[in-house]
């Protein structure tokens, strides 16, 4: 079944493309382009993304330490700490 059919991109190639790693709308677009033209596709793309399936970008960007971590399980930036006020 076709998601976009401003660019013929089917479900089974959106699955494929998560797969691969896609976890928003956005990865798939620069996938596949779909999404990209009229936008009537992007609640299809983001029904078949779910929820849930990907890390958060700042965990994969490095810049947050996972849930758990020892201020109480917020995740906090890494790296060198503000300076105090003064």
């Amino acid at each position: 079944m076709y998601v976009c059919s401003c660019f013929g991109v089917t479900e089974k190639q959106v699955k494929d493309h998560v797969d691969a790693g896609a976890c928003t709308p956005r990865d798939i677009a620069s996938a596949s382009k779909a999404g990209t033209d009229c936008g009537g596709c992007v609640r299809s793309i983001q029904a078949l993304l779910g929820r849930g399936g990907c890390p958060r970008r700042e965990l994969l960007d490095g810049r947050l330490q996972p849930a758990g971590e020892p201020d109480g399980g917020r995740p906090e930036p890494v790296g060198s700490p503000l300076p105090e006020a003064a």
